[in-house]
């Protein structure tokens, strides 16, 4: 004699454990598909760049070369925060904190707006051409770990899944963000010295246009100023 009830029990289990497996074989071969490299199905290699640029450096070795200049090159090469490399080759400038205090207010104001021209530019370029070295440093290291990313993930083998290859690929993230994080320092630089250049050129605008409506506010006492010079030179020259 059966239990009608314990077979049926047996049957129901049966099955769901015939389920289960079942359930576990797809999901099985689901996850070997999702692990299989790309490259079973393609060559990864043509997404390679080919023959990339390389970073290089102001070649200062040969002492007959930018003999001048070397220590400035290493600084374009590997930055300069100091700035004592800039400071080195550009032309001094003579300290004017004594004569600028016994000037009269205009021409204090003059000489301190033109004085304040050169300090930013000396700024601007120390901090331009460190970050330049900087990144040109950088850049020769990023392109070291820019090959190996490269080469592991445009390789043909088996052995690395694709969790391996995504995790590389987050890594070539992070290098992207550091370089757009340099090209955004360099954009700051151009800016900064657009900007100096804009001021330049504004100054001297204005000292023309300043000239010009002094000349057309004082031009009555400039005239009879240069007419009573030019006839009392008239006077009182004598043939050597």
């Amino acid at each position: 004699m059966t239990d009608v009830a314990v077979t049926t029990q047996s049957r129901i289990t049966a099955v769901l454990k015939e389920y289960l497996e079942l359930l576990q074989r797809d999901e099985h071969s689901q996850l070997r598909r999702m692990a299989q490299r790309l490259s079973m199905f393609t060559d990864l290699g043509k997404f390679g760049v080919p023959d990339p640029p390389r970073w290089r450096i102001h070649d200062f070795e040969d002492p007959r070369l930018f003999h001048f200049s070397r220590a400035y090159n290493a600084a374009l090469n590997y930055g300069d925060a100091s700035g004592l490399a800039y400071l080195g080759v550009s032309h001094p400038l003579v300290p004017a904190g004594a004569l600028v205090g016994r000037l009269p207010a205009t021409a204090r104001r003059a000489l301190a707006a033109r004085l304040a021209t050169v300090h930013a530019s000396d700024a601007a370029i120390i901090t331009a051409t460190h970050q330049s070295g900087q990144t040109r440093l950088n850049g020769r290291r990023e392109q070291a770990a820019i090959d190996g990313l490269e080469g592991d993930v445009t390789n043909g083998t088996l052995e690395q899944s694709t969790t391996a290859v995504l995790d590389k690929i987050s890594g070539a993230v992070l290098i992207g963000a550091r370089q757009r994080e340099a090209r955004g320092h360099l954009l700051t630089g151009m800016v900064e010295q657009l900007l100096l250049e804009n001021k330049r050129a504004r100054d001297t605008d204005a000292a023309a246009m300043n000239m010009q409506i002094v000349a057309w506010r004082d031009r009555r006492a400039a005239n009879e100023a240069l007419v009573a010079g030019a006839g009392d030179a008239l006077r009182t020259w004598r043939q050597p």
